[in-house]
């Protein structure tokens, strides 16, 4: 599929209600758009029972589940989200301890969160359920929105066209809702698509029910591979559809790019993570979520580097020109806004500021103005603003105009990766990995200090160290030093309300300290501070914020190099700057089985890509790792453990680990 197949960054627009009483009195939601209700108030979700529940016979299956994948529930239409919330009470009510619900819905005109809590008041029993929900309602934006719902449970909300959205989801189901408004109001939905994309994302045996008969999803059922029977329906229809799909069809979505094939899921016990930064620490956290063990292993214990006051930006810089790289960065940014806010409800680690990006030259306010014009996302997302405006955000006189993220944040970086660190299953060990050795049962993982540490699977995230093992050896990652500068500020200083990016990024002040940066210093991995780059970060702050350099001087700041401190990191960056994120390919395999690509790429060998086994790389996250990291952590132990992933497929065969060795192969040409 390319990059013009997929929708448009944009938003979506969200469903237009009526609420009508029904012949209790009682009011319920109907869709001006389609026309029909989501359901009656006084039997809705008696019917969403009998039909979806009853009908796939989800209490006697969900009792005897025990593989340690989850169960997963597909639905088209997520509407108010009463199926997925009677689904998730029916899970609690009869699966055992250890099992795991995965939840996928699709909707293309998602509800305004006050109507989704109007809409399932109806159901007290249901509040607490539905407060989960609502506390993480996504932004109404094309793709795929992660939620969280507790511990055992997962939602993943494909906003979009149901067949369109589908057919790029990257993941199987065991059970399907198929529901939506009636065929005669909504028949784009009821398409031979939608059908084939559900039979190429069952798993085989995969279960449906829908509560009409209509000849058209009969049809449709059929010729997608489905096997239909008529069964009772509920209240005043006398009849519905339910049935099965024993043998669904091959998946094709690769034969142009068989080396994106993933390799087979084997769901492990134990998993070592190489590497406790933002990467490392949030896969961590996302395997032992899933009941996974986790040994977490670092050379540097965050918790004992100290109150350094350092922070990180959650922001991105979106392309004028839709593309695959700023689809899964905006993907990245509402997902950790999500995440952050889903980890941290207290706001002790992170702070939601929003984030400016001025336009200091004629070159980025065109740039600007392309980007409004070619995009049509949410003001909630991101909006352009005028310098007056800007300077209303940020707090402080800007002469320049802006984009503006208002839901963006800064993040208290260290402190976030200890929590990650912390969380139940995870088990932190000071040391160096050397080398790295695959056998039979799992990986050995030889440490510095002659010690080894066994492991079912191993997950790389170690920054610009990632490519020190002889299996990632051949991937391309360049160091990127860069240095903060951080400034103690007197008291009367003025504080932004924004974090300021430009050529470097200024946040609001945290605990009396202003920290400003960073340098930008490829190939570079000294990390002595430099009173060099000090001053480059004084001038850098000086251009793009002259009135607030000139009002911290006034509250008495010395803005001297020599009297600020600062901090050192390396990151990794790839050569497309987009994360590597995926399993680790054998590079020389890879040579070897698709070299007929360096004499004519359009001859494709049908041969499915060769991958170390039970080998993962989260890496080449460079400034934006606030952005890409927590994602890809998700996406990483989504495959793993088997489940359907937060991104369309696209996107996830744009962060494989190997794609820069198929273009090199290609570029030989």
């Amino acid at each position: 599929m390319t990059v013009s197949a997929l929708p448009p960054l944009a938003g979506l627009e969200s469903a237009r209600l009526d609420w009508r009483g029904d012949d209790t009195g009682e009011s319920a939601p109907l869709s001006t758009q389609f026309d029909d209700v989501y359901f009656s108030r006084h039997d809705g979700r008696a019917e969403t029972e009998h039909v979806f529940v009853q009908g796939n016979a989800l209490p006697r299956r969900l009792a005897a589940w025990t593989a340690r994948r989850p169960f997963v529930i597909g639905e088209t239409g997520f509407g108010t989200g009463l199926n997925m919330l009677c689904a998730w009470a029916c899970f609690d009510a009869h699966a055992p301890p250890g099992a795991r619900l995965h939840l996928v819905s699709t909707e293309r005109y998602p509800l305004r969160r006050d109507d989704q809590i109007r809409a399932l008041a109806a159901w007290p029993d249901l509040a607490p359920r539905a407060e989960r929900l609502v506390r993480q309602w996504p932004q109404p934006v094309a793709g795929v929105h992660r939620l969280w719902l507790d511990e055992r449970v997962t939602l993943d909300l494909h906003f979009g066209d149901a067949a369109e959205r589908l057919a790029l989801l990257e993941g199987q189901v065991d059970a399907w809702f198929l529901d939506g408004f009636a065929p005669a109001k909504n028949p784009e939905m009821w398409r031979a698509e939608l059908f084939a994309a559900m039979a190429a994302r069952s798993r085989p045996g995969a279960t449906f029910a829908t509560f009409t008969c209509a000849g058209v999803v009969k049809r449709g059922l059929a010729g997608a591979g489905f096997a239909w029977r008529k069964v009772p329906g509920f209240g005043r229809k006398r009849e519905m559809l339910a049935g099965e799909i024993a043998s669904p069809p091959d998946d094709t979505r690769r034969e142009q790019a068989p080396w994106f094939s993933p390799p087979p899921a084997r769901p492990p016990h134990h998993v070592a993570v190489i590497g406790a930064g933002i990467a490392g620490a949030s896969t961590a956290a996302a395997l032992a979520r899933r009941g996974i063990a986790v040994t977490l292993i670092d050379r540097f214990d965050r918790a004992e580097l100290g109150t350094t006051h350092l922070q990180g930006a959650l922001y991105v810089k979106l392309a004028v020109e839709t593309n695959l790289q700023s689809r899964a960065y905006l993907a990245g940014l509402l997902h950790s806004r999500r995440w952050l806010e889903h980890l941290d409800p207290d706001r002790s680690l992170w702070q939601p500021s929003g984030v400016l990006q001025l336009a200091l030259s004629e070159k980025e306010q065109v740039r600007q103005a392309r980007f409004l014009a070619n995009h049509c996302l949410p003001k909630s997302v991101v909006r352009g603003l005028d310098a007056e405006a800007a300077s209303a955000a940020a707090g402080i006189r800007i002469d320049a105009s802006a984009l503006d993220y208002p839901d963006a944040a800064w993040i208290r970086p260290l402190a976030l990766c200890v929590r990650l660190a912390r969380t139940p299953g995870v088990s932190f060990r000071l040391g160096e990995v050397t080398a790295l050795q695959r056998h039979e049962a799992g990986w050995t993982l030889a440490l510095a200090d002659g010690a080894c540490v066994e492991a079912d699977q191993v997950v790389i995230a170690a920054a610009s160290e990632a490519a020190r093992f002889a299996q990632t050896a051949a991937l391309p990652l360049q160091p990127v030093r860069g240095q903060v500068s951080q400034l103690a500020l007197p008291k009367g200083a003025p504080a932004l309300g924004r974090v300021v990016c430009a050529g470097g990024y200024v946040p609001p002040p945290a605990d009396g300290v202003l920290n400003f940066g960073a340098t930008f210093g490829p190939g570079d991995t000294d990390t002595a501070e430099r009173e060099a780059d000090h001053a480059a970060n004084l001038a850098e702050l000086e251009r793009g914020l002259p009135h607030f350099a000139a009002a911290l001087r006034e509250a008495g700041a010395d803005l001297s190099p020599q009297r600020l401190t600062g901090r050192v990191g390396v990151r990794a960056a790839s050569p497309d700057k987009s994360p590597y994120a995926g399993p680790v390919p054998d590079v020389a395999a890879w040579r070897e089985d698709y070299a007929v690509l360096a004499k004519d790429a359009t001859r494709v060998p049908n041969i499915a890509g060769r991958h170390h086994s039970g080998l993962w790389i989260s890496a080449a996250h460079g400034s934006r790792g606030m952005a890409s990291a927590p994602l890809c952590a998700e996406l990483i132990a989504s495959r793993i453990c088997d489940e359907p992933l937060p991104l369309e497929w696209p996107l996830v065969d744009h962060l494989h680990p190997g794609r820069r060795v198929i273009r090199e192969l290609v570029r030989r040409q």
